[in-house]
């Protein structure tokens, strides 16, 4: 694991000088939830690139890492995790990846998240269920089944994320989340990337370059407009 990091890192420090720079960026809150069977160590070195261009960030691990108490005990965690670091009142951005999505979508929606929250950028995660989760068992992976109880019920609260930028990304290369285009949100900016593999979405300099730009808009706006990109 630390040898992917490091060659990830260094992927990012080869990314385009599109991305703002450290002088041109604000001060930004940004939290980072992992996916399944990960911990916050999957986002070491976005993390390390954003605290260097000044923005805060808060990157729990979750546990159980594989949700089988239920996806909603690790947006309860999120939740805690959050107002530790900040309090209640503090505004932020989410940048999710896989069943990290899934998590933060409930804490937004269904526990009083959506009030604070600027933006949420998914990176593929399975909105629609995946067929992989039929695969293992646990109360998360049966959450995570397509037209499970758990999606109905987060379609139903969608609209608390109005005023939410949402973005989503999704690779065709995925083999986790089945099919691919489950990770199309209708609700949010769509985005496609071809990542080789599924953890790999993360990674992609189109993605990252989208974090740091919608950041630096962002804090040039004073969140005056949420949906600015």
């Amino acid at each position: 694991m630390k040898q992917f990091n490091q060659i990830c890192g260094f992927l990012l420090a080869s990314l385009s000088t599109q991305a703002s720079s450290p002088s041109e960026m604000k001060k930004e809150r940004v939290v980072m939830v992992h996916g399944i069977f990960q911990s916050g160590h999957c986002f070491y070195p976005l993390k390390k690139r954003l605290e260097k261009a000044g923005h805060d960030c808060l990157v729990p691990s979750l546990i159980p890492a594989d949700a089988r108490s239920g996806i909603e005990t690790l947006a309860d965690q999120l939740r805690i995790a959050i107002e530790e670091k900040w309090g209640k009142d503090a505004d932020f951005h989410i940048v999710a990846h896989s069943m990290g999505g899934l998590i933060s979508r409930y804490y937004l929606q269904e526990l009083g998240g959506h009030e604070h929250c600027h933006s949420l950028i998914t990176l593929a995660t399975p909105h629609h269920g995946t067929s992989a989760a039929y695969l293992y068992p646990g109360k998360g992976a049966v959450q995570m089944r397509p037209r499970s109880e758990f999606l109905q019920q987060l379609e139903l609260s969608e609209d608390r994320l109005t005023n939410v930028t949402l973005i989503s990304y999704r690779t065709p290369l995925d083999l986790i989340i089945l099919p691919s285009t489950s990770s199309h949100w209708e609700l949010a900016q769509n985005h496609k990337v071809w990542a080789p593999a599924h953890p790999l979405v993360l990674y992609s300099p189109r993605v990252q370059r989208h974090i740091f730009n919608l950041l630096g808009k962002s804090a040039e706006k004073g969140h005056s407009d949420k949906n600015a990109i």
